[in-house]
């Protein structure tokens, strides 16, 4: 039985996290800036410069891949422990939520008008929070979460 591992901060994983981003970065030659701070007992890493589409990929396919790489190297050293970590790409995912709220904001008008349930496309568990969340404050619609990963759904319906 191996002997567990001293605790490490906040501080060290997000400089870690850091440190790993920055070499993925310097490793695509963009001359992008990386920069990782301590958000919410988490840790936000931001990639920041211009041109960083080879960075995020189709629908962002690059960049939950770079994010799941820095949260595996992380973890690795604090043994699963670690603090939640999240990578951005010049603002994408601010981006993303925002676009992804005003879409489900039409089409729940859309079900509200017509009264037929509406399934979404498949998404990850992150988008479809977001779904649920623009959603619960808009009066007579619900909505729910149908199939298994990876092609589970949000349903919006008539409450």
């Amino acid at each position: 039985m191996s002997e567990p591992i001293d605790e490490v901060s906040l501080e060290e994983q997000r400089a870690s996290a850091e440190e790993f981003t920055r070499g993925i970065v310097d490793a695509f030659e963009l001359g992008a800036s990386v920069n990782a701070t301590i958000v919410d007992e988490g840790v936000l890493v931001d990639v920041t410069g211009d041109d960083l589409g080879l960075l995020l990929g189709p629908k962002g396919a690059t960049l939950q891949a770079i994010e799941e790489l820095v949260r595996t190297a992380v973890q690795r050293q604090t043994e699963g422990r670690g603090a939640r970590i999240n990578v951005d790409v010049g603002g994408y995912r601010a981006k993303r939520r925002a676009a992804l709220a005003e879409f489900a904001v039409s089409v729940a008008e859309q079900v509200r008008e017509s009264g037929e349930e509406r399934s979404m496309e498949p998404m990850n568990a992150s988008d479809r929070k977001v779904v649920h969340d623009a959603l619960s404050d808009v009066e007579g619609i619900e909505t729910g979460s149908e199939g298994e990963d990876p092609r589970r759904r949000v349903v919006i319906s008539r409450a």
